[in-house]
């Protein structure tokens, strides 16, 4: 049996352990996604062993690891093969794993243009909360109760199941980009780049900061070429190192020591009347604010154009937005189906769940 059965093994027996105790355990892997949401409760699982490219096929575009596969290493053979990861997902640190960014969904500045994280998950391979090895995403298990559990693996945090393996759908790189820069305030960066979405042009990621709009391009070069001379603005030299900065985070508005909230509305929602900087990511659909405001402050005013507010760095609790009765209802059936004893990651997402 390989090294990687054993671990596996070894997991499901750790797993299986711990549920006949109803013993809580906090899934470990790289800890570059540790400040996100609440802290679990109970005895580390380290998963992060249980690394290393399973398959890559560039031509039928898919690729399967296991969870603690270091994201630098994936992106590397992806690179080679002139192919990316389409979602663009955030390292935060050095330790990333492709385990710990599906747990997370998290996804970077190209995510409404080539879809989110879930989107391309094709497939996973997981402990559940019983030990059992499970496998979903068109192999050989029905999903429990019909839903998708591969994809609800993605932004669940661990607490539906510890992720083994993951198969990915991977894209092209594109052949030529180009980033173009505008002055605009923030109510006209909202209305303009939802009108340049409504044009044929190659957009890949959309971000407002500080009276600046960054336009990304990318694909065929005449594709490129066509857009730039319709839209004109502003070239951006070494845009690669700017998107990068959106992406981790690295840009001098995240900085600072008030709470970093991380706002999801409707991309043609308006600005709001909220206390400190805002930045605009996804086309406007994401809006990161610096501010000292009550959470139920903040919440208030993106719930009322049906939005969502969540802490990213900082303090407030609940740091997710609280659920509506019915959602949290399907959130603990979803987890009791997969995880009776609660004992995976508990804690993780809500204070009592």
């Amino acid at each position: 049996m390989s090294e990687h059965a054993d671990l596996s093994r070894e997991l499901s027996e750790r797993v299986a352990d711990a549920a006949a105790r109803e013993a809580p355990l906090a899934i470990r892997g790289g800890g570059t996604k540790a400040f996100l949401g609440e802290r679990a409760e109970g005895e580390a699982l380290d998963v992060t062993g249980h690394r290393g490219i399973v398959s890559y096929e560039p031509g039928e575009l898919v690729l399967t690891a296991r969870a603690g596969t270091p994201l630098t290493k994936i992106e590397a053979a992806l690179a080679d093969a002139g192919q990316m990861l389409p979602f663009e997902p955030p390292h935060h640190g050095a330790n990333a794993t492709l385990g710990g960014t599906i747990a997370a969904g998290m996804s970077g500045p190209g995510r409404p243009f080539f879809g989110a994280a879930r989107d391309l998950v094709l497939g996973t391979r997981i402990v559940n909360g019983r030990g059992e090895d499970l496998r979903f995403g068109g192999e050989v298990m029905k999903n429990v109760a019909g839903y998708d559990l591969s994809r609800l693996m993605a932004g669940a945090h661990g607490t539906l199941g510890v992720l083994l393996e993951i198969s990915l759908k991977v894209l092209p790189a594109p052949r030529a980009r180009a980033t173009r820069v505008f002055e605009h305030d923030a109510a006209t960066a909202i209305e303009q780049i939802n009108a340049w979405q409504r044009k044929p042009w190659p957009i890949t990621a959309a971000y407002w900061e500080d009276g600046r709009t960054y336009l990304r391009l990318a694909g065929a070069q005449s594709s490129v070429d066509s857009a730039i001379r319709a839209l004109g603005g502003e070239a951006l030299t070494d845009d690669g190192t700017f998107w990068q900065s959106v992406r981790e985070q690295t840009r001098e508005f995240f900085e600072g020591d008030d709470p970093l909230w991380r706002l999801s509305v409707a991309p043609a929602t308006p600005m709001m009347d909220l206390e400190g900087p805002t930045a605009l990511d996804w086309a406007g659909a994401q809006r990161w604010l610096r501010s000292a405001a009550p959470a139920e402050t903040v919440r208030a005013a993106v719930s009322s154009h049906s939005g969502h507010a969540s802490i990213h760095r900082g303090d407030a609790s609940p740091r997710f937005h609280p659920l509506p009765k019915a959602l949290m209802a399907l959130h603990r059936r979803i987890k009791q189906s997969v995880d009776p004893a609660g004992i995976l990651n508990r804690g993780r997402l809500y204070p009592d769940f």
